[in-house]
């Protein structure tokens, strides 16, 4: 996932609010959103190239997702794959600041993840030193650090921010909110061997290309009663949807 937008306690109705876009290459094999059979209190996505996931929830609770960092560090086939850092937050039974702690950051490519559930969220970057506990606030990440200064991160906050200041968050705002397909400055744009016209479509908040972009969006909203509800909408490589799941479950210990 390459774009995500959350809100911790800014709203009575639902203190957590998670809204994202999963950007990948169309050819690379995934599952839609649903329980796992597998690990059958786990719900989300599924990256099923490597057996990880992009953002996941527990039926206890839990939540975590992780976005790649971009930079110019070659991967490594002796990396782990980033997708499983969710999956095993999500079966651990750690606070999320315990769990980030334990994490090896050498032995992953560059990644951003964010874990918590309604009491307490985390961050950890392998590219910015020791976790830390977020407060109550909003954030916003993409490939770069927590509130990076990308465009696509300081539009898409500015746009949650509106909706929390309107009362107007639900299910249609936040794909709305998701479904931006503006391009960035010309200032924003990096091409580090992409070539201008990619790396300037990448500074989209949703990025559609024919071979490479926004696979889902996806929103995540949970109540103080304990009750979650994920919405996931999945596109074909012009942008076009091609299908949705819609998940709600209570909470249990």
């Amino acid at each position: 996932m390459c774009l995500v937008v959350l809100a911790i306690g800014q709203s009575r109705e639902h203190p957590l609010i998670l809204a994202g876009n999963r950007d990948e290459f169309h050819a690379r094999p995934t599952q839609k959103a649903d329980w796992w059979p597998d690990k059958p209190d786990i719900v989300g996505g599924r990256d099923l190239q490597a057996g990880g996931t992009w953002l996941a929830l527990h039926r206890n609770g839990r939540f975590a997702t992780v976005t790649n960092f971009r930079d110019a560090v070659p991967v490594s086939p002796g990396f782990r794959s980033r997708g499983h850092l969710v999956t095993e937050f999500l079966e651990s039974d750690q606070p999320p600041l315990g769990y980030l702690e334990t994490i090896d950051g050498p032995a992953y490519a560059g990644f951003n993840l964010i874990v918590g559930d309604l009491h307490d969220v985390a961050f950890l970057s392998n590219r910015d030193g020791e976790p830390r506990t977020l407060p109550v606030g909003l954030y916003g990440l993409s490939n770069e650090l927590l509130d990076g200064p990308w465009d696509k991160v300081r539009r898409s906050k500015a746009g949650l921010a509106a909706l929390l200041d309107r009362n107007a968050v639900n299910e249609t705002t936040l794909l709305r909110l998701l479904d931006d397909r503006n391009k960035g400055p010309v200032e924003d744009v990096v091409s580090r061997g992409l070539g201008f016209a990619r790396a300037h479509s990448i500074t989209a908040p949703f990025i559609v290309m024919p071979e490479y972009g926004t696979r889902c969006s996806t929103v995540v909203l949970a109540d103080d009663s304990g009750k979650w509800r994920m919405v996931e909408r999945r596109f074909d490589p012009e942008g076009m949807s091609i299908g949705e799941s819609r998940i709600t479950f209570a909470t249990r210990a």
